[in-house]
């Protein structure tokens, strides 16, 4: 109800619709009519890339636009690509019925998170009945039905499907605003944008998929406020990714936030690994889900500074629900002893949260530390 041309001229918005142009600096054309901003924002977001490959002109393709436009199941769906978007289907799909195979040219699924955690939500698709082929690619379709594919070995092999789901990335519309016309950069296929998310003309802001870095809704929200911010306060707020988070959301969910251990140590950031599995927590033994895991990134100890969650993930059921508090406490730079102090009502699922850091405190008790204790207790007891 509030995301059509009618609501928004309600509230007071002129809406034009056709496609947009710059023909000016501060100008836009559409459809025959030209717009002058004082500010203009590039929000055109992206679409999904199309896969070349001989004989695609045959096959029942779909992609994550038109795939929900579906009326009938197909008996074999091929998934091409492993990403959030391809896995997500590859399961949806095959719990409805259809038998999925997913061809990634990677190593791994979900190349952006945590391998170990992606490793395990891999056998848990497998274990369903997904069957993947990675490091290999679609050559051909020699059919409606046939691909031919060939692995890293170059290695070749038929496989057979009815129709083939396409999740290989994204491509930035912006092909069509003339972007020369108002002086704007573009460098490998992208707009050129500083931290404050200006173009090279700072009159024009690039908001969503536009800005070039990770694509989730989420982040175009974010980016929103970072331009409302900036066009009425006088305190300028710059693009910081460092506590982003996404979520893959399978059947168990992935959660990411924060930034990852080959952030940390590019950065020459001292940190500590905390890393658990479900197996022993109340609330996954009753829910049948102790194969869960989960893994945190904290600042060392020190005597000056408070100790910080830096980042995380998780792989359990519901993983993007539990891990809030850690983003929470990751994004307002709270110390690790607010999840350690919090009382949780027994059997919360996020109780796993705290259970890392007690486990974490308890072995950080020195044999010195546990002398002074019983010292300590014999006086005051």
């Amino acid at each position: 109800a509030h995301e059509n041309a009618e609501w928004l001229r309600k509230q007071g918005i002129t809406v034009a619709l056709g496609t947009a142009s710059f023909s000016g600096a501060d100008k836009i054309v559409v459809a025959g009519k030209q717009y002058k901003g004082e500010k203009i924002v590039i929000a055109t977001g992206s679409r999904p890339r199309k896969l070349e490959a001989p004989g695609i002109e045959k096959v029942a393709y779909y992609d994550n636009e038109n795939i929900f436009k579906l009326e009938q199941l197909p008996p074999r769906l091929l998934v091409i690509g492993g990403g959030p978007i391809g896995i997500e289907i590859a399961q949806a799909m095959s719990r409805l019925g259809s038998k999925v195979t997913v061809v990634d040219r990677g190593s791994c699924i979900l190349e952006h998170d945590d391998l170990a955690m992606a490793n395990l939500l891999k056998t848990k698709l497998e274990e369903e009945g997904i069957e993947f082929k990675l490091q290999s690619s679609v050559e051909k379709f020699s059919s409606a039905t046939e691909a031919g594919l060939k692995d890293k070995e170059d290695k070749t092999a038929i496989i057979n499907f009815d129709a083939v789901f396409v999740a290989i990335g994204r491509e930035l519309n912006i092909e069509k605003l003339q972007l020369q016309e108002a002086g704007i950069a573009v460098e490998k296929g992208k707009i050129v944008a500083d931290k404050y998310l200006r173009t090279s003309n700072k009159k024009v802001m690039v908001c969503g998929d536009v800005a070039g870095s990770l694509q989730f809704s989420h982040a175009a929200e974010f980016h929103a406020r970072i331009i409302l911010n900036n066009l009425f306060s006088p305190l300028k707020k710059k693009l910081n990714n460092d506590h982003m988070s996404w979520v893959t959301f399978t059947d168990p969910e992935l959660a990411t936030f924060g930034l990852n251990e080959k952030q940390l140590t590019e950065r020459g950031t001292s940190y500590e690994k905390l890393e658990d599995d479900f197996s022993e927590d109340d609330r996954a033994v009753t829910d049948n889900y102790q194969y869960a895991k989960v893994k945190l990134f904290i600042s060392a100890k020190s005597i000056f500074r408070k100790q910080r969650i830096l980042g995380g993930t998780m792989l359990a059921p519901n993983a993007g629900e539990l891990v809030q508090e850690l983003i929470l406490a990751n994004s307002a730079g709270l110390s690790i002893n607010s999840i350690f102090n919090k009382i949780y009502p027994y059997p919360v699922a996020a109780r796993i949260n705290q259970k890392l850091l007690v486990t974490y405190k308890s072995a950080s008790l020195t044999g010195t530390v546990k002398k002074l204790l019983k010292v300590l207790y014999k006086i005051f007891n």
